[in-house]
């Protein structure tokens, strides 16, 4: 796949490190608020074995307040700049709103993640005449009321109808397939029981044949079953990475970069070996 002049080989899976330039995410909120942290610590990810590096200037953990346009295109633009001056890795931005976006891939940005799947005003025509790679994500409800007590009949089929929808749409407005990633969005409007019941039937969304990003790094989905801190949720979240690997899919979003790309390099040889 071709992110703005940077191709990775979406055949292998891919790791993606978590870059939050916001005061209140709710993993690492602060630690990397300002610019030579945000950098120095993508640096390190990228040392540790990330080949793309996700910027999000905006929490979207469950009750995290909105903030406006400009408040984010000052976290994550000049972040963007710098890391696309000083490295060759690819650059995710973290957004749904269309002017960041614009903003984003102007400076460096070679992939547009958006947590509401381009259905915010203008960010659909944002993706298509910026021409790289989107992710599109499930998400029910948004994030300030996604956790009151989400309901599906069957959240699997529900979560691949969705995003099947939402691939047309993209198609219909000049998106190629080719540049589709697609991400169920695990805790996003669902509870524990939704959650493990998306990665039991991860099969089904990877067999669409677009590539399939896998984000649980330190999720309550974690904290719930193993009843841990968020500081506290790395195995299980290597065992998740493990598992969705062994499934097929190819791209993992994670804070803990080195022990994923650990984890990945033993797939990939169990592979080579069979």
């Amino acid at each position: 796949m071709h992110f703005n002049h940077i191709d990775l080989d979406l055949q292998f899976p891919q790791v993606m490190g978590i870059l939050n330039v916001t005061p209140d995410s709710f993993s690492d909120g602060g630690a990397h608020n300002s610019l030579d942290a945000a950098v120095l610590k993508a640096k390190a990810m990228i040392r540790e074995g990330a080949s793309i590096i996700d910027v999000g200037g905006e929490s979207t953990r469950p009750g995290a307040p909105e903030i406006t346009e400009e408040e984010e295109l000052e976290r994550v633009i000049p972040v963007i700049k710098r890391l696309r001056q000083e490295t060759d890795v690819v650059i995710s931005i973290d957004t749904s709103k269309a002017t960041v976006m614009r903003e984003a891939v102007a400076v460096g940005a070679g992939l547009i993640n958006d947590v509401r799947a381009l259905q915010e005003p203008g960010a659909m025509q944002a993706a298509v005449n910026a021409q790289v790679p989107v992710c599109l994500m499930h998400m029910k409800g948004q994030p300030r009321t996604m956790q009151q007590n989400p309901q599906y009949s069957d959240v699997v089929a529900e979560v691949i109808e969705f995003l099947q929808e939402r691939i047309t749409e993209c198609v219909e407005a000049g998106i190629s397939k080719e540049n589709i990633i697609l991400d169920p969005g695990f805790g996003f409007g669902k509870n524990l029981e939704h959650n493990y019941q998306l990665l039991a039937q991860l099969p089904r969304l990877i067999a669409t044949g677009y590539p399939v990003l896998v984000g649980v790094s330190r999720k309550s989905m974690i904290g719930q079953l193993l009843n841990k801190p968020v500081g506290e949720r790395l195995a299980g979240g290597i065992a998740i990475a493990t598992v969705a690997a062994q499934m097929g899919a190819q791209v993992f979003r994670v804070h803990d970069v080195a022990e994923t790309v650990d984890a990945i390099k033993i797939i990939n040889k169990l592979r080579a070996v069979k």
